[in-house]
């Protein structure tokens, strides 16, 4: 009985002991590297929205883009339906938070002017342009 009870206790014990002896040392986040990963991002989205065309057949749209410390969008981003939209709505909402959590973990400020949304989009020369 003894025997069997030792085992019990010693197997969880010495699978705890390994678990831990097997983790990686992983870095920690700092503000420059949290900036670099949003500045990839960013960019990324932005070359999407500037692949996309507008024409007969692909309508101009605008959705919101960043996050302001005080609150709401930076400004709004201009693309059309030629591209995946899903896509870029869903890159544009991950950005959103990310850049949301990136303000509050780092204390980060900025004026509190809100960024109107275009009161328009019109297609020129097969890109769609904001009017303001």
């Amino acid at each position: 009985m003894k025997s069997s009870l030792s085992k019990f206790i010693l197997i969880p014990v010495c699978l705890l002991l390994f678990s831990t002896q097997c983790e990686e040392d992983i870095p920690p986040i700092t503000q420059e590297n949290e900036q670099q990963e949003l500045s990839v991002l960013k960019a990324e989205i932005e070359n999407l929205a500037r692949a996309s065309i507008c024409g007969d057949t692909f309508e101009c749209k605008f959705i919101a883009f960043g996050s302001k410390p005080c609150g709401g969008p930076w400004g709004y981003l201009v693309y059309s339906t030629s591209i995946d939209t899903e896509a870029l709505k869903k890159k544009v909402d991950t950005y959103n938070s990310k850049e949301a959590s990136f303000n509050t973990r780092w204390d980060i400020v900025s004026d509190c002017a809100v960024a109107n949304p275009p009161v328009s989009v019109n297609c020129e020369n097969n890109a769609c342009v904001a009017v303001y």
